[in-house]
């Protein structure tokens, strides 16, 4: 035995009664699983878990941490959650596929998810040579590559669209399309594990039904699933969440919605008509999951909530439109007083959009503070000071947007295809807390405080059902034989410690964690081990074996 864990409480993630245990650990698998007796002897190490709770490692279903990967070979931000493996590529904008222009593009694009980049070798193109990136990331005292926790990815419809079309709203050629088919097909080969939208970010959002169907079919041929940040989170969510269940059906593509919620005034309180909508689905044998934050605000980018209109044709498109007083107009009459799809719709309320984070220190005394209170501070309207801050920053500022609420993350996390996914963004002075503190608040929070779900089902969700999600055959529950990706916590204790003053806090209670069987935190601290690596998709891994 190389690891012993004795005296544990296992909750598995299956959702069981939880239950006393030894579990011992060998070449990086669950061995043995010892109910009665005393713990079994060994030449390795025995770890006392006496008052904590074993369960599988948490897994991520929506990550923004492309770029972090490769530059943090720490990445305690995750593995102190207890989160084993990670979700990237989302919201259909990402790194891989791409080419000369498509990267520097999207580089700009989403600085202010990842920063600008500048601080690594983009010395990939395709989706099978960023994985392989990312395997050979970090090297550890031992001589072990990779990186901090396991990694799957998922293709960007956006960049996807960037590479064949560009930035334009038009319909694709039959060529563009085919292209289009062709990356995919090549890119699930390659190992990713579904395909990712962002449909309210441009380009991806030009995308009309017909072509995201022509390309769910091929995710489908190759095992994945589609995720689709859908075209609207406020006026309209119910029929953009039924808009992705009926193409999906249509494809033979299972559907996994990312962060699930309903938001802004609008759907205040109709958590349950969504999951009406997904019920009736599923009963007609629809194959759908979702995730959520623990969490009432967004997150995103300041210009993400523009209209379409003003980003065709890329960000340098989107400053000329800014910088020209009559177009500037024009889009504040469509944030102000129609409500732009950037937007979700919904008229823009500028108390609630809070600025967390610049890409130019010259203009950190926006951070912290709503557009509304320094318009208000500076005598200048809400417009102007989003957009010299746009103009100032280059589109890099990041913000929460505080438009959720709480009884529907409730209701919604408490479904039987809930999965749990923080959509941290690293970035920032002042992140979303989740991004250090999703995990630890589903325990901490929802199931100790308030009771919302049970400890056992609330593990199932984080660990068992996004790894069915993931088609993962030896991950997600404690069974023997299964990869020992595993977490230990004290679940009278563990709590988020980052809140929205102090976002980069680590949470308590979560001591050990492990990846295949090697710890990656110890006593609470973060060790030097390296043991994360990609999870690639079902299509993959024949070859892999």
């Amino acid at each position: 035995m190389d690891l012993v864990i004795k005296n544990a409480r296992v909750a598995d993630g299956t959702g069981a009664p939880a239950y006393r245990a030894h579990v011992s650990v060998v070449a990086g698998r669950i061995a043995e699983i010892h109910r009665t007796g005393p713990p079994p002897a060994t030449s390795g190490e025995t770890l006392d878990a006496e008052g904590l709770t074993l369960a599988p490692g948490f897994i991520d279903m929506h990550a923004h941490t492309d770029l972090a990967l490769l530059r943090d070979p720490a990445h305690a931000s995750k593995a102190a959650q207890g989160v084993t493996l990670e979700v990237i590529g989302q919201d259909g904008l990402s790194y891989a596929p791409v080419n000369d222009i498509t990267l520097a593009a999207i580089r700009r694009a989403i600085a202010g998810w990842n920063g600008d980049g500048s601080d690594i070798d983009f010395d990939w193109r395709s989706v099978g040579e960023y994985l392989d990136r990312l395997d050979r990331a970090h090297t550890d005292p031992d001589g072990n590559r990779g990186i901090a926790v396991n990694a799957a990815y998922l293709i960007p419809q956006g960049s996807l669209r960037m590479l064949a079309v560009g930035w334009e709203d038009r319909a694709p050629t039959p060529g563009e399309l085919d292209l289009m088919r062709a990356e995919t097909a090549k890119a699930m080969r390659e190992g990713a594990v579904g395909m990712s939208s962002g449909l309210t970010y441009t380009p991806g959002m030009y995308a009309q039904d017909a072509e995201l169907t022509a390309l769910c079919r091929v995710v489908a041929e190759h095992g994945g699933y589609y995720c689709p940040h859908h075209r609207s989170y406020g006026a309209g969510a119910l029929q953009a969440y039924e808009e992705m269940v009926t193409l999906t059906r249509e494809a033979g593509c299972p559907l996994h919605l990312a962060h699930a919620t309903m938001n802004f005034g609008v759907n205040k309180g109709r958590a349950g008509d969504l999951l009406d909508l997904l019920d009736k689905a599923l009963a007609e044998g629809a194959d759908i999951s979702l995730d959520t934050y623990p969490y009432t605000p967004g997150s995103t980018t300041l210009a993400a909530v523009l209209p379409s209109w003003a980003s065709e044709g890329g960000p340098d498109a989107t400053l000329d439109r800014l910088r020209d007083d009559a177009t500037a107009e024009r889009i504040r009459h469509h944030l102000e007083e129609i409500g732009s799809d950037g937007c979700h719709g919904v008229p823009v309320e500028w108390e609630t959009i809070e600025i967390s984070g610049v890409t130019d220190p010259a203009h950190t005394h926006y951070v912290g503070r709503t557009i509304l209170q320094t318009a208000t501070a500076t005598g200048r309207t809400p417009w102007d000071t989003a957009r010299r801050l746009l103009l100032d920053d280059r589109l890099g500022a990041t913000i929460l947007q505080h438009v959720g609420h709480e009884e529907n993350v409730r209701t919604i996390m408490r479904h039987r295809v809930h999965t749990g996914g923080s959509d941290g963004i690293l970035q920032g002075a002042k992140p979303h807390p989740r991004a250090y503190g999703t995990f630890p608040e589903y325990l901490g929070k929802y199931v100790r405080e308030l009771g919302v779900l049970s400890l056992e089902e609330c593990v199932a969700h984080l660990t068992s059902r996004p790894a069915a999600r993931l088609r993962l055959a030896d991950r997600g529950t404690v069974r023997e034989g299964y990869r020992a990706d595993l977490v230990l916590f004290d679940a009278d204790t563990v709590a988020a410690g980052s809140t929205y003053e102090v976002p980069r806090a680590y949470p308590t209670g979560i001591p050990h964690v492990l990846i295949d069987g090697k710890f990656v935190m110890r006593d609470g601290r973060r060790t030097d081990v390296i043991a994360g690596r990609t999870v690639r998709g079902p299509a993959h891994r024949p070859a892999n074996g």
